[in-house]
């Protein structure tokens, strides 16, 4: 498969590990490794990693991309971000909001690098 998509350049605001998502951090053009359902996804690293702050690192804006899951999920399933930027089936609860990286192409289990496709959005439980 293909990843060609909108990748840019951001500097990190931490580690960031490979096959992860990727959210804003605090300021302007800088990114962090998601730690949260409600942290503002923008994509994922693909093979690019960095081990501290104040590096420069590609993010994967859109398109088709491979992200580690951090749990068991389903060919459809919106995804979010869990604790180690991993992507998890988004499930928010009755009137809350988590934020979506995209939805996997195919199903797998914690660990599986899959495929899934780029579409920040929100999702209302």
């Amino acid at each position: 498969m293909s990843t060609l998509g909108t990748i840019k350049n951001f500097t990190s605001a931490g580690a960031i590990a490979p096959y992860r998502i990727v959210a804003a951090g605090a300021s302007d053009g800088i990114v962090k490794q998601a730690t949260a359902a409600n942290d503002k996804l923008l994509g994922c690293t693909g093979i690019g990693r960095v081990d501290t702050a104040d590096k420069r690192i590609d993010v994967c804006l859109d398109g088709p991309q491979k992200i580690e899951f951090g749990g068991d999920v389903e060919f459809g399933d919106p995804l979010t971000s869990d604790a180690d930027g991993r992507a998890v089936v988004a499930e928010p609860a009755a009137g809350a909001n988590a934020r979506v990286v995209g939805t996997a192409l195919e199903s797998g289990g914690l660990g599986v690098i899959g495929d899934v496709h780029i579409v920040p959005s929100t999702l209302q439980g």
